[in-house]
């Protein structure tokens, strides 16, 4: 088998220059020290719009805790989206929440609450040097469940100033999403990829791009049917 590094060289002799001078430029704005973790959502086009944000403002990872509701893998709604994203699903167990938390912290993450509370901080007084932030949003109608709330090592709010006590999961997504990553961008800190997750993502996308890219890979590897 050969290495993800050579995979990627090798399916980029199948694409136009423009498409991987477009792919190069787009990896170099990527980043994990950011993600966004749904946790049970059921209005898919909810769902959609959250990863629309995230391929947009460059968060290349998304969690979704399926506990009672599932991902409907099969809505063209975010297919656009999706094929360029790491999308990770929970949903093992019958509460998948407690140990989409574990596997976070083990990978780095502070674990934030989107939602108000005693000690929660306004989005822009949000400390980024503190680590990779792994931001949870919960269902449209009852918000966060009590392992998150628990759990959560900081909480944080976007400022509002209207009637209205809440925003859209997805609207609220976009804004936090837009405003960290605009920091990151303006920041010292190393939020981009690192090279092998950089390679990682570049088979993904080119297997993505490249017609019958199983078939071609699976020749170059040498692999037997």
């Amino acid at each position: 088998m050969k290495t993800v590094r050579e995979q990627v060289e090798y399916l980029r002799n199948f694409v136009v220059d423009e498409k991987n001078a477009l792919l190069t430029r787009m990896i170099e704005e990527r980043t994990d020290y950011v993600t966004v973790v749904l946790e049970d959502l059921y209005q898919s086009h909810n769902q959609s719009a959250v990863m629309r944000s995230a391929d947009c403002y460059g968060v290349q990872d998304v969690h979704l805790i399926e506990n009672r509701n599932s991902y409907d893998i099969s809505s063209t709604v975010s297919q656009g989206a999706r094929a360029w994203l790491s999308l990770h699903r929970h949903k093992e167990l019958e509460d998948n929440t407690l140990s989409t938390i574990d596997e976070l912290r083990r990978a780095g993450y502070r674990i934030i609450a989107t939602t108000p509370h005693t000690n929660d901080v306004l989005l822009d007084e949000l400390d980024l040097e503190k680590g990779k932030m792994a931001f949870f949003f919960g269902t449209e109608l009852t918000g966060l469940s009590s392992t998150v709330i628990d759990q959560a090592d900081e909480f944080v709010k976007v400022p509002m100033y209207g009637f209205t006590e809440s925003l859209n999961v997805s609207v609220c997504a976009a804004l936090i999403m837009y405003s960290v990553t605009q920091r990151l961008r303006q920041s010292s800190l190393d939020w981009h990829l690192s090279g092998k997750r950089k390679d990682e993502v570049f088979l993904q996308w080119y297997k993505h791009t490249v017609k019958a890219s199983a078939e071609i890979l699976e020749r170059f590897n040498g692999v037997e049917k």
